[in-house]
């Protein structure tokens, strides 16, 4: 019986997370979620359960830079969104952090939002 795309795209996801918590070594883990429209990007201390820093295509800071309506979804806005989030931890006192890019695949938006993050200042 052959299993559904989501199936396998959570499954991914979960081998993916298990793998980080083996490595993470209590650094908090910047994780990476893409719609079809947007891009979200979140730097998550699992010890304490809370978000330390945050930022998407959506955020009243990126919107005005991405131009116009619908403009989420491309590699420019993530790179924006990876340089944003990259700034917030490291004013919230985050260097490093472990890479969780959930079940997509590390090319395209996802790579281009890391490559920004580690441009600004993370280590991954």
């Amino acid at each position: 019986m052959a299993l559904k795309p989501t199936e396998l795209f959570e499954r991914r996801k979960e081998r993916n997370r298990s793998k980080l918590k083996r490595v993470a070594t209590g650094r908090p883990r910047l994780c990476v979620f893409r719609s079809q429209r947007h891009i979200y990007a979140q730097i998550i201390d699992d010890a304490k359960g809370e978000t330390l820093a945050q930022a998407s295509s959506l955020d009243t800071e990126t919107k005005p830079q991405l131009g116009k309506p619908g403009q989420g979804a491309d590699v420019a806005s993530a790179k924006l969104v990876g340089r944003i989030v990259a700034e917030r931890a490291v004013k919230a006192g985050v260097r490093q952090v472990v890479f969780d890019r959930g079940g997509y695949i590390y090319h395209g938006r996802v790579k281009a939002l890391a490559d920004a993050a580690r441009e600004a200042g993370l280590e991954f």
